[in-house]
């Protein structure tokens, strides 16, 4: 192993024996490893946007956004920047230091490319890190918005090689990797996860843990989501997957991935508070707030003030302003 303790090289046995520790003892061991490189009691706070919504061309079964499934979502253009910038600064003064924004493509087109750069610049002249989430990125996008500041790109695997086929077959797994390579390469931070609970195999799971953990950089930022159940998806009725099995998952990737922030990503919805606590316990030290998660629900931010406060977690980002969030922490 590294003197730095970061692994490229996983093989899926070595994972899989992750998986399978006692649960008490994984949970000691990636507490342990958080420790080593975070504040255990600081959480980082992304807000997502949804900048252009619905109509997406790609065919993802777990997406109320793709434009192959009704799902009743109405489609809306990109957003004005004006407005792009407001709902930042309120995000700002309400504690995230990360402004997030997805954009329902297969790829940016080149009439509204102008437009996002300019969101990024005008973002991070509010003191904020910026993210997008566009789909695939040609080489000269990919330069066009590292220029512009850009500071997270975000393309996730969504799950393991084998098992991509049966969620997505628009994009293939190949240029989803040829993507975050680009990004890599243009110096910006990779923010690269995935879905559990879409009816995969525990060592599907395994899988898609080993293709973050071994590309030749860990993914700055890890989201780990679970499945958002919407019906009009092909997804609606996948049977749900057992808590302590995300839990465990949460875990294995704070071990693979050290110095990654790992996030607690979409489906906090539908977890209990000892669940989420659990989940932080894991390793989980970022996660989205706000009112939804691009078209799914979040947890109400009084919810969220509540369940800090019992932690005695604290965002990573002072608050500011006369906000409610976080008044009472």
């Amino acid at each position: 192993m590294p003197a730095t303790g970061l692994r490229n090289d996983w093989t899926r046995k070595e994972i899989q024996a992750l998986f399978d520790l006692p649960f008490m003892d994984l949970l000691h061991k990636a507490q342990t490893i958080h420790r080593t490189h975070f504040d255990p009691n600081k959480v980082q706070m992304s807000t997502l946007l949804s900048i252009k919504t619905g109509a997406c061309p790609e065919d993802c079964k777990y997406c109320p956004q793709s434009g192959h499934y009704n799902t009743g979502l109405q489609k809306e253009k990109l957003m004005e920047v004006e407005k792009v910038v407001a709902q930042a600064r309120i995000a700002r003064d309400r504690g995230a230091s990360r402004f997030c924004m997805g954009a329902a493509w297969k790829h940016p087109s080149e009439k509204d490319f102008p437009y996002v750069l300019d969101m990024v610049r005008q973002v991070r002249e509010l003191g904020m890190e910026t993210c997008m989430t566009l789909g695939a990125l040609s080489s000269e996008q990919t330069a066009a918005l590292a220029e512009a500041g850009l500071d997270y790109y975000n393309h996730n695997l969504d799950t393991s090689p084998e098992y991509y086929g049966e969620i997505i077959t628009t994009r293939s797994y190949q240029e989803r990797l040829e993507t975050l390579a680009r990004v890599r390469d243009a110096g910006m931070k990779v923010c690269s996860g995935g879905i559990v609970g879409m009816g995969e195999k525990a060592e599907d799971r395994v899988g898609l843990l080993q293709q973050l953990a071994n590309m030749p950089v860990h993914p700055d930022s890890v989201p780990i989501n679970n499945l958002v159940k919407v019906k009009g998806t092909p997804l609606q009725d996948v049977e749900e997957i057992d808590p302590f099995d995300f839990i465990r998952t949460i875990a294995v990737a704070r071990i693979l991935m050290p110095q990654s922030y790992v996030r607690l990503s979409a489906g906090r919805q539908q977890m209990n508070d000892q669940t989420q606590a659990l989940c932080f316990m894991a390793g989980a030290n970022s996660i989205f707030y706000g009112d939804k998660l691009l078209t799914t629900p979040l947890p109400e931010e009084h919810r969220d003030i509540a369940l800090f406060d019992r932690l005695g977690l604290q965002p990573e980002r002072p608050i500011t302003g006369d906000h409610r969030f976080y008044s009472a922490v």
